[in-house]
């Protein structure tokens, strides 16, 4: 990681959703909002670093924000990056880990 980084500047949030549960069922992926600037390379050590475990492969997305109708006029949520986790061993509780 950069100078300037730690590792939990790197990683937001765990998603919890349906179907990130999915995917750790079924594959053993996590997901997890990360600051829109890392790379690939950041979030694998900042979730090493973190959680203790080994990462096999990172995806990432970037989600743009919905535009949105107010009352003062049109607005837009932010932009997200998310960050797909497979990891090689371990597993992560994401409810119990102090992010």
């Amino acid at each position: 990681m950069s100078l300037n980084k730690d590792a939990h500047d790197v990683i937001i949030r765990p998603i919890v959703s349906e179907k990130s549960y999915t995917r750790i069922d079924t594959n053993g992926q996590y997901t997890f909002e990360v600051q829109p600037t890392a790379n690939k390379t950041e979030i694998k050590l900042a979730i090493e670093q973190i959680f203790g475990v080994k990462v096999a492969k990172v995806n990432t997305l970037n989600l743009k924000g919905k535009t949105r109708r107010t009352r003062a006029g049109i607005g837009k949520r932010k932009d997200t990056k998310r960050a797909i986790v497979t990891l090689r061993e371990g597993t992560i509780d994401i409810f119990t880990a102090a992010l």
